[in-house]
């Protein structure tokens, strides 16, 4: 196996990121707790929402997490697999509505 920055054991660490800075964790975890319980959308709404931004900003961990998640909560791989696509489809929607500046700045320029 390949070295590689990302290493899935490291997830379980997370929560060590709190130790030297104590009460920033707590706060952190304790919103953290209460953004993904249930509310308006369901927390394995949530979860799901969470997976396709862990794709969109191409988290590893997260793509670990929400994926283990969101089958715990009841996801099927179609559905995760919706997600992902979501995520992809408004990634790439964003990228290319930046053409429209890009259009703007060479009609500018006179190109």
């Amino acid at each position: 196996m390949t070295d590689t920055y990302y290493d899935p054991k490291d997830l379980a660490r997370f929560p060590k990121i709190a130790e030297h800075a104590p009460e920033l964790g707590k706060k952190f975890f304790d919103w953290y707790g209460a953004v993904f319980a249930d509310g308006a959308l369901t927390a394995r709404e949530k979860s799901l929402i969470a997976l396709g931004v862990a794709h969109a900003v191409q988290c590893p961990y997260c793509i670990d997490a929400y994926t283990k998640d969101s089958l715990e909560k009841g996801c099927d791989v179609d559905q995760l697999t919706e997600a992902v696509h979501v995520a992809a489809a408004i990634k790439g929607g964003a990228a290319l509505v930046h053409g429209v500046q890009m259009r703007k700045v060479a009609d500018d320029v006179g190109m």
